[in-house]
């Protein structure tokens, strides 16, 4: 099971595919629910949702997801308020509106199965390279290199890969190794066990901090170990700062306990969910709930939410409306919104620390239940 090498003035190349299959079949994970199938709604689902997600927190929403669209025409005949409302909490929505989407072409272009090649994969909305050759490689068996953030970490470390990955020409110089690196067997049965291998070892033993070095199968071969080093891998030049940010969520409750929320722009964050109007400070916050009557207004404790590149301190403030009209945001144009009851909001998209605070409202008896 040898792997090729990409030309012969390049260096030799370690086999790595060879004792990645076998640890895989003796120490890697095998029961996970996504495994053992060659469904590519099934994969494709869950390769979706582990992007940028832990595995224990994917579990549940991958088994709730299975239960309310068990096939890729379920999805694709769902509306997009209940693909989120599913969704919320997992984060990064922009996932959940590209399977949605994505659904929706593999039903009306494609008939309702997925195609078999990693190019027509990998045009289809939300599915990349990597995601392309997971599903090919476990469902079709193609001989076809993944680069998620886990495999990246891996290769780069055992090949002592120094290019850097925020440019096109060490992210392609990478992909042309992974692609060389691929097992020569049958890819029926390597390429599965192989790219579920490349996953374990990223996800278990060559971790970010404090790698089992002594753990993988591949301690021999791995230039970051014998340097002493592998934390420095993979390199990455171009860093995202971080950045913080106030923002006032204003809880107008009418007459019959109902709360007033809106639909978000589709861009940005937390895109095309429900939410509370939301304003930059407090002074804007009080000029939109002149049109609320009942005052005075109620400031409840603020609330840290952590996103990939921005922390946000969410400031909830609670008002009183007289009547069922609209909210104090809906006369501005473009406005969409509507007045909720607990248990419409509870079947509806609101990004994790809404749903969190409009729960706390109910268990403390502020909002009717």
């Amino acid at each position: 099971m040898s792997s090729k090498q990409p030309d012969t003035a390049a260096p030799a190349l370690p086999d790595i595919a060879t004792p990645v299959v076998r640890w895989q079949a003796e120490h890697g994970r095998h029961a996970l629910p996504w495994q053992n199938t060659r469904d590519p709604y099934r994969v494709w689902l869950s390769e979706v949702m582990l992007q940028q997600t832990q595995v224990a927190t994917v579990l549940g929403y991958y088994e709730r997801f299975l239960e309310r669209f068990p096939d890729v025409q379920a999805l694709a005949a769902a509306s997009p308020d209940e693909v989120l409302a599913l969704w919320s909490g997992l984060g990064y929505y922009s996932r959940a509106r590209n399977l949605h989407r994505c659904a929706q072409e593999v039903a009306q272009r494609h008939a309702g199965t997925f195609p078999r090649s990693v190019a027509e994969l990998a045009a289809l909305p939300g599915i990349g390279r990597s995601t392309a050759g997971a599903i090919a490689a476990f469902c079709f068996g193609a001989r076809a290199p993944i680069l998620d953030a886990n495999v990246r970490r891996v290769l780069t470390r055992v090949l002592g890969y120094r290019a850097d990955l925020a440019t096109a020409a060490g992210e392609r110089g990478l992909w042309q190794l992974a692609e060389a690196l691929l097992p020569e067997g049958d890819p029926q049965t390597c390429m599965p066990r192989y790219t579920q291998g490349l996953m374990d070892l990223g996800a278990g033993i060559c971790l970010p901090r404090r790698p089992a070095c002594m753990l993988c199968p591949l301690h021999d071969v791995c230039v970051a170990r014998r340097e002493g080093q592998p934390e420095r891998y993979p390199v990455r030049t171009r860093a995202t700062r971080r950045s913080a940010q106030d923002w006032w969520l204003l809880l107008q409750r009418d007459d019959a306990g109902r709360l007033w929320l809106e639909r978000r722009a589709p861009s940005g964050i937390w895109a095309g969910l429900y939410c509370p109007p939301v304003f930059d400070d407090r002074a804007s916050l009080d000029a939109a709930a002149l049109a609320c009557a009942g005052q005075p207004l109620q400031e409840l404790p603020p609330i840290a939410h952590g996103l990939t590149h921005r922390d946000l301190l969410l400031h909830p403030v609670l008002a009183r409306a007289d009547s069922a009209g609209p909210g104090a945001t809906a006369l501005q144009e473009g406005v969409a919104g509507a007045w909720f009851t607990p248990q419409q909001w509870r079947a509806a998209g609101l990004p994790a620390p809404v749903r969190q605070l409009l729960e706390g409202l109910v268990a403390s008896g502020i909002q009717k239940q």
